[in-house]
């Protein structure tokens, strides 16, 4: 599929952007930038909270290793149990906190595409998502929202596996 096929608008034209309702179609457009700017800053603040979860759960267990003194395998299992509890808790709040960001950030950009609708091109809701192959291939295009998920996954896994292999 070429490009400008998802991209143009076929249903407005030139023509759709002179006489009595320019207003109206400025205001329709400066809600767009709005609705496009908003989606840009739940991203920021979605790196925000993977940088602070990575930054708490990196503190947590060398706190823990500093309480053991260095020496894991000689520390209560209550106080790991209670450690581990703890990584554990952080990282279900990372993962739904993510999970909630990409949800939002979903309803961001169908909200962009009905924009779209009303403008001359498709630039976000079609021109891209087809110059990304339609995400049917992971190879070309893998969504950021999807990896970050599976980050506080792999974290809880290792928590688990860490914790049983010292108490085994």
């Amino acid at each position: 599929m070429d490009l400008s096929d998802a991209l143009w608008n076929e249903a407005v034209t030139a023509s759709d952007y002179t006489g009595p309702d320019e207003k109206y179609r400025l205001a329709v457009f400066e809600q767009y930038k709005l609705c496009v700017q908003m989606a840009d800053q739940v991203s920021a603040r979605r790196n925000l909270a993977n940088t602070f979860f990575l930054s708490l759960n990196s503190a947590v267990a060398a706190a823990l290793v500093a309480a053991a003194g260095g020496k894991l395998a000689d520390a209560s299992v209550w106080a790991l149990l209670a450690g581990v509890l703890v990584l554990l808790a952080q990282c279900t709040a990372w993962f739904v906190i993510v999970r909630s960001y990409r949800l939002l950030n979903a309803a961001k950009f169908a909200v962009i595409g009905a924009f779209e609708e009303r403008l001359p091109a498709f630039a976000y809701s079609r021109a891209e998502w087809s110059a990304l192959g339609e995400g049917r291939d992971w190879r070309r295009f893998l969504p950021l929202t999807h990896v970050e998920q599976w980050v506080p996954v792999i974290f809880a896994v290792a928590y688990l596996i860490g914790f049983l292999a010292l108490v085994a």
